[in-house]
């Protein structure tokens, strides 16, 4: 140690007495107030997903049975674990479902044809991908008439109490590891580091406190991660922990979850700082050179971990911005264990690092650790409020959702409390300065005692981790924009004694199903060939056709993301011969909501903790900079370098996008004609009959243009129609429409081949 070592004294004058009992409290007060932060930050955190869109809606009176049940989530679900049960008021299981193979985030359930009359229950089980949080809740539905003495139940909030444990044990021995390493490298080694020392450059005595620190929370840590998957495989699987681990049921959730694939990547990581630590306990002797590299890459090691907790967080199901969520949240983590953790392993190595000293050479010591760590903390704060700003804004929509949710009311109660707990810290920062802080002595006055009021800081500090805790646990608001749907559309067409009823759901743009009932005389139709394709008109563009499967009870059901923008759409039904045809108007209002545009609150929050990081970056970029030979050729080139390059990606960026455009309006440009016929069974039927008394085609020509309709365009055809194709003659005596019956008619040789009609 840089410090001399005289013999150990108490202070002699009463300044240095007060600043002795000063430091004495403070550090008192600090470490009570870590340890709550870091025992009561890893408070767990309630399921966030929430369902996005349901049909039917919860309660809703139908004057039939919907053919399936289907309930869209914020987030996707781990399809192994999530299902659903539809049960009659009876109790009798009536249809099961699970997760879409076509949409992760969507639970669905064939329901049979004929349901009679009465109250139907959905129990929903769903655990979701980001952060393997279960929830149950129940919907309800009636088909007839609303049936009295039947409820469906909300989800439970209730936190589960091994999860409060491992969530606990984990995150706080991560913190500590990560402010254990950073204090090491960024505080002590610059405050006390000595060449004297071969092993870390800090006394043995100090080096055998932080190795302690270290092993303690390795420990802890690897305790957690074995508590964290015991737990969740307990909860996807619904068994106990005995179970869990003689069926080796934590082996499935760690290989075949998404919880799993964090679980593996934070044991390794954790894995990789003990190997680093135990190599630098095992080489301290032979190359004691080695301790400080092998403690900086645990540093960067531990952020990693700290990461893994991020890509699980509430951010990962946030609809704004999610990656951008995971960084913030992420820097926040980061923040928080610089600050809480690093203040953690301060005050439990401060008393053995000062212990030889006494008198002014103990304050100077001190002080040379606190003024640098008090740098580090001040910056770390700062990224915690702008952080946790743009966090709190992913989740408040509105003002009353912070006035009438149980989630902004903790929010707004932790506000509270921080104001509280920033303006006592002011005075003390102010007590301590007082010749910077002259004016405010009237203030400052009331706490140069300082222990009433660290004891009130201590309180306040409590209660602020606890509100901490409780925001944590609660629901976050369900937006605005996930609780109003439009009706999906549904059609029925009647062709012969055929009929042909289409739903579509949600129907907008993204993924849509395709629930297609057929009847004939009143009865289900069994065995038949259903096909469906998606056309849009106005690009004269067409999807394929596609085989919908029978769901039983002339049900059949498909399912695509043919629709990828708002306009008018066709829907095309082949039923072994017979055409039904649809026609919609697609709004993007009825599209399921996954996420949402930033705000300018959203965008503000967002610029704060941009700054903030900047700051943070500030001393280091000025230290590359003062290191920089600013000539003015370097300065020329450099500029010119920059400008240079920034032209070079924004022209290529432009010529790509230009060109991705021109390919595009090459390979599908728009209709200079557009069909306006709907290409049902009467227009084929007049096509038909028009076509055979007025083209005449045939031959090998014809079967060529029939060879050709998967790529070749209405309007193509049209022309054809209009003015013949090779050797095919034009269909004389037509009209606009009739040649548009009779382009569709020959386009329904592309799924139907060559038969003869």
């Amino acid at each position: 140690m840089k410090f001399p070592l005289p013999p150990r004294s108490r202070p002699t004058t009463a300044s240095g007495w007060i600043k002795h009992r000063v430091g004495t409290r403070y550090s008192v007060s600090l470490q009570a107030f870590l340890l709550l932060l870091i025992l009561l930050s890893a408070a767990p955190a309630a399921a966030h997903g929430y369902i996005v869109r349901a049909i039917p809606d919860d309660r809703a009176v139908l004057e039939r049975a919907p053919t399936r049940l289907q309930y869209w989530f914020s987030e996707s679900l781990e399809p192994d674990f999530s299902s659903m049960t539809v049960r009659d008021q009876a109790g009798n299981t009536v249809a099961t479902g699970g997760v879409s193979g076509d949409n992760a985030a969507l639970l669905s359930a064939r329901l049979p044809s004929n349901l009679p009359d009465g109250a139907y229950v959905a129990e929903l089980r769903v655990a979701f991908a980001s952060d393997g949080h279960v929830i149950t809740e129940t919907r309800l539905f009636f088909v007839g008439a609303e049936v009295g003495g039947v409820e469906s139940a909300p989800a439970a909030q209730a936190a589960n109490a091994l999860e409060v444990v491992w969530r606990a044990l984990l995150l706080s021995a991560a913190l500590l590891l990560l402010g254990t390493f950073s204090l090491y490298v960024l505080v002590l080694l610059p405050a006390w580091g000595n060449p004297a020392h071969a092993a870390g450059l800090l006394p043995p005595r100090v080096m055998r406190r932080l190795s302690a620190i270290i092993a303690a929370a390795l420990v802890v840590a690897f305790a957690g991660s074995v508590i964290a998957i015991i737990q969740q495989a307990m909860v996807l699987f619904n068994a106990g922990p005995g179970q869990v681990i003689a069926q080796n049921l934590w082996s499935i959730v760690r290989a075949g979850t998404r919880f799993g694939d964090l679980w593996t990547a934070r044991v390794l990581l954790l894995a990789l700082v003990a190997a680093l630590y135990g190599a630098s306990l095992y080489f301290r002797q032979e190359q004691p050179g080695l301790v400080h590299p092998f403690w900086t890459a645990s540093a960067w090691a531990m952020a990693l971990v700290i990461g893994t907790f991020s890509a699980g967080s509430h951010a990962a199901g946030s609809p704004l911005l999610p990656w951008v969520g995971i960084v913030v949240d992420w820097a926040h983590a980061l923040a928080v264990g610089l600050w809480a953790g690093g203040l953690a392993a301060l005050v439990l190595v401060l008393p053995v690092a000062l212990q030889p000293y006494s008198g002014d050479t103990r304050r100077t010591a001190l002080l040379a650790a606190l003024t640098r760590f008090s740098r580090l903390a001040a910056v770390c704060v700062v990224i915690v409020v702008t952080t946790g700003i743009y966090s709190s804004l992913n989740w408040i929509y509105t003002p009353s959702d912070i006035t009438q949710t149980p989630f902004g009311g903790a929010l707004a109660f932790k506000l509270l409390l921080v104001a509280g707990l920033l303006l006592l810290a002011l005075a003390h920062h102010a007590a301590l300065r007082p010749e910077r802080f002259a004016r405010w002595q009237a203030v400052v006055g009331r706490v140069q005692t300082f222990l009433p009021t660290l004891r009130l800081e201590a309180v306040l500090a409590l209660l602020v981790v606890g509100a901490a805790g409780l925001l944590s646990a609660t629901p976050v608001p369900v937006p605005p924009f996930a609780q109003d749907a439009l009706p999906p559309p549904t059609g029925t067409q009647t062709v012969g004694d055929t009929h042909v009823t289409l739903t579509m759901t949600p129907g907008g743009p993204g993924v849509n199903t395709y629930d297609v009932t057929v009847t004939r005389g009143g009865q289900p139709v069994e065995n038949a060939a259903v096909r469906l394709r998606l056309a849009n008109p106005a690009r004269d563009w067409r999807g394929a056709w596609e085989t919908a499967e029978s769901a039983g009870g002339g049900l059949y059901v498909a399912a695509n993301a043919d629709i990828d923008r708002a306009g008018d759409w066709w829907a095309l039904v082949n039923v072994d011969n017979t055409r039904a045809a649809f026609a919609w108007t697609i709004s993007d209002d009825a599209a399921v909501p996954q996420w949402r545009n930033p705000g300018l609150l959203n965008l503000l929050a967002l610029a704060g903790v941009i700054v903030a990081l900047a700051w943070a970056v500030y001393p280091l970029a000025r230290r590359v900079y003062r290191r920089l030979d600013l000539n003015p050729a370097n300065v020329t080139i450099a500029i010119g370098a920059v400008v240079a390059t920034t032209l070079f990606i924004v022209i290529g960026v432009v010529v790509i996008q230009t060109t991705q455009a021109q390919y595009d309006a090459t390979l599908n440009p728009l209709p200079a004609v557009v069909n306006p016929v709907l290409p049902d069974t009467a227009s084929l039927e007049r096509g038909q009959a028009l076509f055979k008394a007025s083209c005449g085609w045939q031959g090998s020509d014809w079967m060529a243009l029939v060879e050709r309709l998967p790529r070749t365009r209405d309007e193509a055809l049209y022309a054809a129609v209009r003015d013949g194709w090779r050797t095919l003659p034009p269909c004389a005596g037509l009209d606009d429409r009739q040649r548009w019956d009779v382009m569709n008619y020959v386009r329904s040789y592309e799924e139907r081949g060559m038969r003869d009609e």
